[in-house]
């Protein structure tokens, strides 16, 4: 009985409110990357790319991060 109830206590440490939100969020992101595949156009000044919608995105979302890393360090020193 001792080893189920510290089992049980173990599953609830480990599973704090933070790592629940990260869960939720990290599904979320699953299902949006399988409901986005199609294939999308993008236009860059000259050459046309095809590539599926939710790499675009993501590609965007990486382009903005290091971006706001770079200013973030820039405005420290």
């Amino acid at each position: 009985m001792t080893s189920d109830k510290a089992a049980g206590s173990g599953l609830r440490e480990r599973l704090t409110p933070g790592r629940i939100v990260v869960l939720v969020l990290g599904a979320l992101a699953l299902v949006f990357v399988f409901e986005n595949t199609q294939d999308v156009r993008i236009r860059l000044l000259v050459p046309e790319v095809t590539m599926p919608l939710w790499l675009a995105l993501l590609a965007t979302f990486v382009v903005g991060w290091l971006c706001g890393r770079f200013l973030r360090g820039s405005r420290r020193r």
